[in-house]
């Protein structure tokens, strides 16, 4: 089960969070105090791997403990929308009788007693025979019946009573498309039952007619009569038993150099110990599972004799061998550690030593600056932090964090910002097991290539914590601004960072063709279409009034002129002459338009992706009120530009769109790139491929 989306509720400083998007990493980013935590215990309370108990004093609202406290049903504070396997669609299919289509998504919801609720969002609620169904049942049944040889003298009389009871049942009926009655239905198969059938003959060819409307009849009774799948307690506990666990961080147990093991054995078995023991105790443990280390058989493989005791020479013998395999045991469990660690900690070529010294345990590092073996306690607490976060999430993450989702709180703020974008880079390889929600408030724990990721945190006028996909600022918003501030910062030392190391820097109009491209870049690698020997980075110039200013500060360096993709809109075929009349003259092709990629007169960035795909993103994307029988993808028409379309559709149908919702669209359809189901169609691909082969020459 993947997890989609979430909403929190009455939870703490948070009101209503409305529905969070979640991908592989989702990221909060935020001021103190702006509630980020907020946001990931309620996900740890809807299912927890361990502890994560419902508290009233902690997580009631304050303002609302009193009311909430006295309330014989409890408030639901979260609601969680997965997509279900289809294993799992499978199973509720042979229970539901309802089609894996309709199964694909679930929401589930806890309230503070600790119940849970399901619903099928994708769920037709009116499915079953029509009026008209049942209507021409019963008119062929009757004119069947009609045709139909008597046997004996007795069944021509049988054969005038079913044949008026299924006409007359028949013409109580409509022929709507509206779902039959149950009552109704419930009434034609009495009339049909009180057919006396027991003088027809044995060989009677109208009683097994009969038989078969009633059995119709009688299956589609059966169909109306079960309940939603969201209100069966069998699929309810199927749900329920499948959800990931939620394992939550925020004390993550940093290592100490000395050890004293006969404390750590114990430790380890002991549940009563304080959080920060506990979390030492579950790191060490992770330790030696990963080195194929056991304390117990490193203690026992130190000991010496008893004082007092004269040993024989075979004893003294075997206790020198024990030793030394205890010594081989720790260089060993050392060099495996050290080669491991490398692939990931890229700041020092560091190298670990594990001593061994009566009933003590001892981490040593040396680096090649500093060769000398120096205690781990006394090395940077960024070094330690990491090794410990390491270990704990590499190793439990593939064995008891098996079906998971990671909540990590605040990690790695003792990290140099180097070693917290390598950090970045550690939760991208790890969401391939598990996915990982984390709060922060550094930019350099931002990835600016996947800001659909990110979330700004803030807290609104009412005083109750907040949660945006929207990263732009607004004038009014000055909290939100504050927020999203690494963003920002996340941004500009992406572009620098880029710049400083050859990057290769394309200048685009705003986030939504940013989103887009950088979608349609990692699209492209993952398929192995392109690579890139510099990375591609997409500036967003805040509109076609900024390109100009943007490409000044870029071409400063090596006054080497950057690509500018364009819209071929009204504002953007002005833009383009003008550069190509100016700045650009002589360099005129690095000028690119939309509509000389893909040749539509007047097409956006959102063309670029244009065919099915996009119209099935914006499809899932817009709302879709309940008397309206059209989806935007049911008339939606290829080879023309794609937001005027949209723009139509919504007018016609009556749907408001938010301001900023082609940022949002755009989001969607990156994250449905970066998806390995993702099917694009191959005349579009070679449409991207020839844009970035350009872009990279």
């Amino acid at each position: 089960m993947e997890l989609l989306s979430y909403r929190v509720k009455n939870f703490r400083s948070v009101e209503d969070s409305g529905w969070i998007d979640t991908s592989e990493v989702t990221s909060f980013i935020g001021t103190n105090e702006s509630g980020k935590t907020n946001l990931l215990v309620p996900l740890w309370k809807f299912n927890p791997a361990k502890d994560g108990e419902i508290n009233p004093i902690q997580d009631f609202p304050r303002s609302r403990y009193g009311i909430i406290r006295d309330m014989s049903q409890k408030p639901i504070f979260i609601e969680t929308k997965f997509r279900l396997s289809e294993d799992i669609r499978s199973e509720i299919e042979l229970i539901t009788r309802r089609s894996t289509e309709e199964l694909k998504e679930v929401i589930v919801q806890r309230d503070y007693s600790g119940d849970y609720y399901i619903h099928f969002p994708e769920l037709q609620n009116n499915i079953g025979p029509t009026n008209n169904n049942i209507k021409q049942i019963l008119i062929s049944a009757g004119e069947e019946i009609i045709t139909l040889a008597a046997s004996i003298k007795a069944e021509e009389g049988i054969k005038e009573i079913a044949a008026t009871i299924l006409k007359e049942a028949a013409q109580e009926l409509d022929d709507s498309e509206l779902i039959i009655d149950l009552e109704a239905l419930q009434s034609i198969k009495l009339a049909l039952e009180t057919i006396d059938i027991s003088k027809a003959s044995k060989r009677s060819l109208i009683s097994p007619r009969l038989g078969q409307v009633i059995d119709k009849i009688d299956e589609h009774i059966s169909w109306l009569e079960m309940p939603l799948p969201s209100e069966m307690e069998e699929v309810k506990q199927l749900i329920v038993n499948r959800l990931p666990t939620f394992v939550y961080y925020s004390n993550y147990g940093n290592l100490d150099s000395e050890i004293y093991l006969p404390q750590i054995i114990q430790n380890m078995s002991r549940e009563d110990i304080g959080i920060k023991e506990a979390a030492k105790a579950r790191t060490l443990k992770v330790l030696f599972d990963f080195v194929r280390l056991k304390p117990q058989e490193i203690l026992d493989l130190g000991r010496d004799f008893q004082q007092g005791v004269q040993p024989t020479e075979q004893q003294i013998a075997d206790v020198a061998e024990k030793k030394k395999e205890r010594d081989i045991l720790l260089q060993s469990a050392g060099a495996e550690l050290t080669n491991k660690f490398r692939d990931w900690w890229k700041q020092g070529d560091y190298r670990f030593r594990f001593q061994a010294d009566g009933n003590y345990f001892r981490i040593w590092v040396s680096d090649d600056k500093r060769p000398d073996d120096i205690e781990l306690e006394s090395r940077s607490t960024g070094l330690q932090w990491f090794l410990s976060f390491y270990l704990v999430f590499l190793v439990e993450s593939q064995a008891s964090h098996k079906n998971s989702v990671l909540l990590l709180d605040e990690p790695g703020v003792s990290l140099h910002p180097i070693a917290q974008k390598d950090l970045a880079i550690f939760f991208e390889n790890l969401s391939h097991t598990n996915q990982i929600l984390y709060t922060t408030h550094s930019p350099f724990m931002v990835d600016s290539n996947h800001l659909d990721r990110v979330k700004a945190v803030y807290v609104d006028d009412s005083g109750s914590t907040s949660v945006s996909s929207n990263l732009r600022a607004g004038e009014k918003q000055v909290n939100q601004n504050q927020s999203i501030y690494p963003v920002h910062a996340a941004l500009g030392l992406s572009i620098s960072d880029g710049i400083l190391q050859g990057c290769n820097a394309v200048i685009v109009e705003g986030p939504s063709d940013q989103l887009y491209l950088s979608g349609i870049k990692n699209y492209l690698i993952s398929k192995g279409m392109i690579t890139p020997t510099r990375d591609i980075i997409f500036m967003p110039s805040g509109g076609v009034k900024g390109i100009q200013a943007v490409v000044s500060i870029l071409s400063g360096k090596d006054h080497i002129l950057p690509y500018c993709i364009i819209d071929s809109d009204q504002s953007g075929l002005g833009l383009a002459r003008k550069l190509k009349d100016g700045l650009y003259c002589g360099q005129e092709d690095k000028v690119i338009l939309i509509k000389d990629i893909i040749g539509i007169e007047n097409s956006e960035i959102e063309d670029l992706l244009s065919g099915n795909f996009l119209a099935n993103v914006a499809t899932n994307f817009l709302p879709r009120p309940e008397d309206v029988e059209e989806d935007f993808i049911d008339i939606y028409e290829e080879g023309t530009a794609i937001i005027p379309q949209i723009e139509a559709y919504v007018k016609s149908v009556g749907i408001e769109l938010q301001k900023g919702w082609k940022v949002d669209l755009a989001r969607r359809a990156k994250q449905s790139l970066s998806k390995k189901r993702t099917v694009i169609d191959e005349e579009i691909l070679e449409k991207w491929r020839g844009l970035f082969e350009r872009i990279n020459d």
